[in-house]
Parts: structure tokens; C-alpha cells; sequence
């Protein structure tokens, strides 16, 4: 058994039978990976983002005295009659514009206005940041609460097992693993997809654990912190030093790659952030690619070889 799989795994019941889990797992699970790597991926700029989101404070070039708040909203509902005013947010600087809520009949507008003479200056509504928002709720839980959160939790668990199984199809034996690990030239196509998905694949297999099993952490947190509990229960000579702590602490960091919006390791922002980030996308669409990668295999021996025989 042992020289079996050193020299010639394929020929192993095992791995086969692997390879059936592997394949439909990742068939079943294929856009639910692609959708949370692609979001993921983006959500690793998402300080960025919301700021790129933020609309810039509109500055008044009036030289008259700023109006206090009362003559301010007086002016406001003059030129916004049936239009209540709900909330008046003014920035540290006076000479910016103020942004103003008002509401009708249930609906709320967002307007900035001169704080010198309350003429309105425009649109407040931040679709952008409402945008990035929702992308970080699509992400955490496709929007459905902690229902949402919980499925996403058992992906996250099914992505450890497809990640496992695959790590064990590709070890093609002693005498070819190096070859295993670049991408081939002078092949066909066809051939090269499996490279592809298999160097990618263990290229990314540490990346892809850590994005799933923190990512199962952040889901199902009270669990995790149980089990801790558990294996390493607090006493008052451990508190503040347990090791299951600092390890869920950083677990969660390493999901986002950043901590506090800078980038692993990094002192602020620049080069070092910019490059962690960076490397944590890549890594981030490594499943979606293995998933592109895998469907076109899919297709190439099943399912087309199917659709040939049945029509």
C-alpha cells in the first residue's frame, strides 16, 4: 500500500473514490466558491472602497457669516415645503457644506446645503458606501441574516473537505510531484487545464485553508469559542494568555489579511500594505480559478461525453 502510493497512486481504491468526492463536491459547491472567492477578493480593498465610496464635502465659497442651525433648517423647510427636518450633520469645518435629512410621508432625502446662506448644493445619498455595504453582507451572508451566515459556515467546512481531497488526487507520486508544481508547455489543452487546476491548487492549498476554516470561524464564532474553552479551560493563572485565544485572534485577521484596514505586518499604509493585500487577492480568486478549471474538466469528460451518447 505504501509503495502503491509513493510510485503509483492512481492505481490506489482510495484515491478514487476521493476523486468521486472531490469532483461532485465541487461541481455542487462551484458557484457558491466562485461567488464567495470573487467577493472575497474584492472585499480585501474594502477601506478603499468605501472611501473611494465617500462623497466629497462640497466647501462654500461665501464670504457672509454661517447660519446658525435655526436659521439654517428655517431656510431649509422654506424651500422644502411638506419636507420635515429629521437631522442637520455639520463636518469640524464651517466652511463645508451641511448635510441635512429630510423626511415625507416615510421617505428620506439626503441633501448637502451652504451653510452660509442655505442654498441647496446637492445630493448627499452615499450609494456607493450602501453599494459596498450590501457587497460585504452578499459576502457574510448572501443577505439573509444569520441564517445566510450559517450556510455560509457549512460551505466554508465543505470547502476544508474539497481542499483536503484534493491535496491527496494530486500527489502524482514520487517520481513526478516536481512537475507537478509548474505549468507544462508543448501539451494539449486539455492537458494543460489539469495542470492549471493542479498547480494552482497546491500553490494555494494553505491559503485556501486558512480563507476556509477562519471563514467557518467568523460564521459560527460561539462554537469555535467553546471548543476552546474545552481544550484550554480559563483559570485565573491563564486569563489573558491562553493560546486558543490569541490563535481565534489572529484567525480572524488572517481571513481579512489586514488588521485595522493596514495589511499583516505592515506599520501603515504604502508598499508593504499594498503588497499583503495584493497577495491576498490573488490567493482569494485562486478557488474561483479552481473551480473555472474543474467545470471545464467536467465538462470535457462527463458531461459532453454524456450529451454525445444521449443525442
Amino acid at each position: 500500500m505504501s509503495k502503491s502510493w509513493l510510485r503509483h497512486p492512481q492505481r490506489i481504491p482510495l484515491r478514487k473514490c476521493l476523486f468521486q468526492i472531490h469532483l461532485w463536491s465541487g461541481i455542487s459547491l462551484g458557484l457558491y466558491i466562485f461567488f464567495i472567492s470573487i467577493t472575497g477578493s474584492v472585499l480585501v480593498y474594502r477601506n478603499e472602497l468605501y472611501v473611494m465610496a465617500t462623497p466629497n464635502p462640497l466647501i462654500s465659497s461665501d464670504s457672509e457669516s454661517v447660519l446658525s442651525d435655526e436659521l439654517l433648517i428655517e431656510r431649509v423647510r422654506l424651500s422644502n415645503q411638506g419636507y420635515e427636518v429629521t437631522r442637520v450633520n455639520r463636518s469640524g469645518d464651517p466652511t463645508k457644506a451641511v448635510e441635512i435629512w429630510l423626511e415625507q410621508d416615510d421617505q428620506i432625502k439626503k441633501r448637502f446645503f451652504d451653510p452660509y446662506n442655505g442654498n441647496d448644493l446637492g445630493s448627499a445619498a452615499r450609494t456607493g458606501q450602501m453599494l459596498v455595504i450590501s457587497l460585504i453582507n452578499l459576502h457574510e451572508s448572501f443577505l439573509f441574516g444569520e441564517t445566510g451566515r450559517k450556510i455560509n459556515g457549512i460551505g466554508a467546512i465543505a470547502v476544508l473537505l474539497i481542499a483536503f481531497t484534493g491535496l491527496i488526487i494530486w500527489w502524482p507520486g514520487i517520481k513526478r510531484w516536481k512537475r507537478s508544481l509548474r505549468f507544462q508547455k508543448g501539451i494539449g489543452w486539455k492537458r494543460q487545464i489539469w495542470d492549471i487546476h493542479s498547480m494552482v491548487g497546491i500553490w494555494s492549498f494553505l491559503f485556501i485553508i486558512i480563507f476556509a476554516f477562519s471563514g467557518a470561524y467568523l460564521c459560527f464564532p460561539n462554537f469555535f469559542h467553546d471548543l476552546g474553552d474545552q481544550l484550554q479551560p480559563m483559570t485565573d493563572e491563564n486569563a489573558g494568555s491562553r493560546f486558543v485565544d490569541k490563535f481565534l485572534y489572529w484567525l480572524a485577521f488572517l481571513h481579512f489579511g489586514r488588521i485595522n484596514g493596514i495589511g499583516l505586518i505592515c506599520s501603515g499604509p504604502g508598499f508593504c500594505d499594498q503588497s499583503i493585500k495584493a497577495l491576498w487577492t490573488a490567493f482569494g480568486l485562486a478557488p474561483a480559478l479552481m473551480f473555472a478549471t474543474g467545470a471545464t474538466m467536467w465538462w470535457n469528460r462527463v458531461l459532453r461525453r454524456w450529451l454525445r451518447q444521449n443525442h
